[in-house]
């Protein structure tokens, strides 16, 4: 399935937000529109956006409250500042916080499209077809951008080895990831081999999560 970038639009004038919604949708944009910092950032949290196009005068928060939470939060997506402000010192104070960009309205459309894809490829987030990912996102793992889903044990096991991508993780460490009942090398490697599933690397070799025989597994991406 291709992956379809999705973009979070945070304007509280209506004609503005559904000119954006349209356009974007037109140039195959999966977009998300809301009208307050509050519902912006209580959605952000658990979707997964390629890019954020952010006005800065909205009603309940003034907009830096959104890259202060996304800063505060290590949030990293792009946001491109779309705002009637046009003064020096708030385009400064914007990118002081973070933003990725700035337009000053009224924009052109084609102009938004083109920086938009500008930032999704050089974006940390951008997914490389030919590279896998795992992301921690909340309480849910992300490999490829689709949700895993774990129980609670492998989850645990599987942060942990993110945390240390590239690098071994011993046994003993993995272990400690276990019910009490059941701390044994035996056990780990049934979690793993379930773990193995469902990423799809149990083949004949393992292309992400490498066993280091007699020391433990390194998980490589």
């Amino acid at each position: 399935m291709e992956f379809k970038n999705k973009i979070l639009v945070l304007e509280d004038d209506v004609d503005t937000a559904l000119l954006l919604k349209d356009y974007l949708q037109e140039c195959d944009f999966d977009v998300d529109i809301f009208d307050t910092v509050t519902s912006a950032l209580s959605n952000i949290k658990y979707s997964k956006y390629s890019i954020v196009l952010l006005d800065l005068n909205i009603p309940d928060f003034n907009g830096f409250e959104v890259l202060k939470f996304l800063n505060k939060n290590k949030i990293h997506i792009p946001v491109i500042v779309v705002s009637a402000y046009s003064d020096r010192n708030t385009k400064l104070q914007a990118f002081k916080l973070g933003a990725s960009d700035y337009m000053v309205k009224p924009i052109d459309t084609e102009e938004l499209e083109a920086r938009i894809w500008v930032h999704i490829r050089s974006s940390s987030s951008f997914v490389d077809s030919n590279k896998s990912k795992f992301e921690i996102f909340e309480n849910t793992i992300y490999f490829d951008n689709v949700p895993l889903k774990l129980t609670k044990i492998e989850f645990e096991i599987l942060k942990i080895l993110i945390k240390h991508k590239n690098k071994t993780v011993k046994r003993e460490l993995l272990c400690d990831c276990l019910s009490s009942d059941s701390k044994n090398q035996r056990s780990l490697d049934y979690h793993i081999k379930n773990i193995r599933d469902k990423i799809n690397d149990n083949g004949t070799i393992q292309k992400h999560l490498v066993t280091e025989y007699a020391l433990g597994y390194k998980l490589v991406f």
